[in-house]
């Protein structure tokens, strides 16, 4: 076993809200060719018929407000379209037209390509090209938020492709852990702002949810779980000490405050020595929100279930078969290589979360879908003989 995965006692995974790649990420291609991301060739038309090119535009706040649609009919339009004839291709052609929708103006439609420059991120950019970024890591299905979600905590979505609270059968990655005697716990920000699994998941087992201030408390005293889920702040609202801004990025919300979380979370496990050399954290986002991605979905294995036109508001039913708009995904770990860029041969999910987790913390387990035991696992990433010396700190006030 290489020295890395020998010293691994924590997998901690961050998942963020409704960015895509390209949004996010994109303009990384200029830093590293080997980075899949956008050189201002690509475009969408809008419903004039102009060509609308990416643009290093985006804005941290108040700029794609109304919210762009990412429900499953708007997903599908995005990626197609519009085109829902048997033997349709994916251009990822539709985002403009689609945004058009929200307000019927021509102008405001256009900014769904707009990206942000590199110097915008300076905490998700330095934590990509410093660690392993992922050329193709995509959302687990072509919609919204709690359905992507299900599948980091379950491997599947139990067949719901939209945002109903559904009480799934089956176990998640939490209740195997805790079967094998090993420990997990998802974190959620505070009460205001809780987890969006917490009606159904694991509802009957407090003892694994945790808050923030729990983690940051864990960490220093080196207390944390094998496997720790944190969810952002999804609301903004008062708390003890005023204003409390969301952090999840979900658009319209503060771009800023997301990344001083993302380096609040980093900087807690990186500040405690130990931790740091046995603790692998994956930052990731649940899925698109809407945005534009140059790159297709690629078919996947299906995970058994199928939902019906009544559920994906189209005229076909959806089999699974196939993932949704690719997100940024980065791997952080003092065994990884710097700079490393996972390539495009590489088709990470959702369902990667568990498959990894499982497979390193309790080996093979045969009661997860099809989809989870044929997901790419991603710890073979931690490949160093000798671990890093060198790492970031991000001055920060947590």
């Amino acid at each position: 076993m290489p020295p890395g995965l020998d010293a691994l006692k924590h997998i901690v995974v961050l998942m963020m809200e409704n960015r895509s790649f390209d949004h996010m990420l994109g303009s990384l291609k200029a830093v590293n060719q080997q980075i899949d991301g956008v050189d201002g060739t690509q475009f969408n038309r809008d419903t004039q018929g102009n060509q609308v090119f990416v643009q290093p535009l985006a804005e941290f706040q108040s700029q794609l407000d109304p919210d762009p649609d990412h429900h499953f009919p708007a997903v599908d339009q995005q990626i197609f379209a519009g085109d829902q004839s048997a033997t349709r291709v994916a251009t990822m052609q539709g985002f403009v037209q689609n945004y058009f929708q929200q307000q019927q103006d021509v102008a405001h439609s256009q900014k769904i390509m707009y990206y942000f420059s590199a110097d915008k991120l300076p905490v998700l950019t330095s934590l990509a090209t410093n660690f392993a970024v992922f050329n193709r890591w995509f959302a687990s299905i072509p919609g919204p938020t709690i359905c992507n979600r299900a599948f980091a905590h379950y491997g599947t979505s139990f067949g719901q492709v939209g945002m109903s609270m559904f009480y799934p059968q089956g176990k998640s990655i939490y209740e195997r852990l805790q079967d094998a005697g090993i420990l997990a716990k998802l974190y959620y920000f505070d009460q205001a702002s809780s987890t969006m699994e917490v009606v159904n998941l694991l509802q009957h087992q407090p003892e694994l949810f945790g808050t923030y201030d729990q983690f940051l408390a864990d960490c220093k005293s080196s207390k944390l779980p094998a496997y720790s889920f944190i969810e952002p702040n999804y609301t903004d609202h008062d708390n003890d000490d005023g204003e409390q801004l969301a952090s999840d990025q979900h658009p319209d919300h503060n771009v800023q405050a997301g990344e001083l979380y993302i380096a609040s979370v980093y900087n807690a496990i990186v500040s405690n020595p130990a931790l740091w050399a046995s603790t692998a954290l994956l930052v990731v986002y649940d899925e698109h929100g809407g945005i534009f991605d140059h790159v297709p979905p690629p078919a996947c294995t299906p995970d058994g279930h199928s939902a019906g036109p009544a559920d994906t508001g189209l005229s076909a039913p959806f089999n699974f078969d196939r993932l949704g708009v690719r997100v940024p995904a980065i791997l952080i770990s003092p065994w990884i290589p710097k700079g490393t860029v996972v390539g495009t041969d590489r088709v990470f999910e959702h369902a990667s979360i568990p498959a990894t987790v499982t497979n390193h913390f309790i080996g093979s387990y045969t009661a997860s879908t099809a989809r989870e035991q044929s997901a790419q696992t991603f710890l073979d990433l931690l490949s160093l003989d000798t671990m890093r010396t060198d790492s970031v700190v991000f001055n920060i006030q947590d």
